[in-house]
Order: structure tokens, then sequence, then C-alpha cells
């Protein structure tokens, strides 16, 4: 999902909803960050969330064979390519519950 039709979504659901949260958050665990609007939609309290993060080029792991060493994975990220993903959910039974794609059309 690019730039302009992220704000589309954002300007319709303000136009047409009771915005309860609207923020962006950095990633605590990989560079990147998470934008989220919740608002009062149609079926309830609603969560439309937008992560964006670096594109992964490649990934190298790091570690010995001996006994007892730790390990771990070293990732190298694109300077220029963004990879976004969006996610819709909605409050049900006191969390959040992911929505499946067929359940809503944007």
């Amino acid at each position: 999902m690019n730039d302009e039709r992220w704000g589309d979504i954002l300007d319709k659901v303000k136009e047409q909803f009771t915005v309860i949260e609207h923020e962006t958050e950095s990633l605590e665990d990989r560079p990147g960050q998470v934008e989220f609007i919740v608002f009062d939609g149609p079926v309830g309290k609603m969560k439309l969330e937008r992560t964006t993060t670096p594109k992964v080029l490649g990934m190298k792991g790091l570690g010995s064979n001996r006994i007892g060493s730790d390990t771990a994975v070293q990732y190298e990220y694109s300077d220029s390519e963004e990879v976004h993903t969006f996610t819709a959910y909605v409050w049900k039974d006191e969390q959040w519950t992911e929505m499946e794609a067929d359940n809503f059309d944007l």
C-alpha cells in the first residue's frame, strides 16, 4: 500500500467515523515504524495499522561451533526501498482480533 492510498484511507476514516486515537510509533525490535488509527466503525471499535520497514536484502547467521556459544542473525536492510504492511483489527472479547481480507472492502 503506497503513501497516497494510505492517506486516502485515513481521510475517509476521519470524515465518516469518530477517531479515538491516531499515532505513529517506532518499532522496538527492528528499524521501521507503525502508524495506526483507532475509531468507532460499523462493526464497533476498529483499528487500522500500517507498518513501514526497510526491505531486507539479506541475512547472515553469526555464531560458532563451540558448545554454549551465542548465536544471532544479522540483517542487511535497503537504504532506499521500503515494505508496507496493512492490517485491520476489530475489538472483540476484550482484545484486538485481526480481520480477514474478505470481511472488508477498501
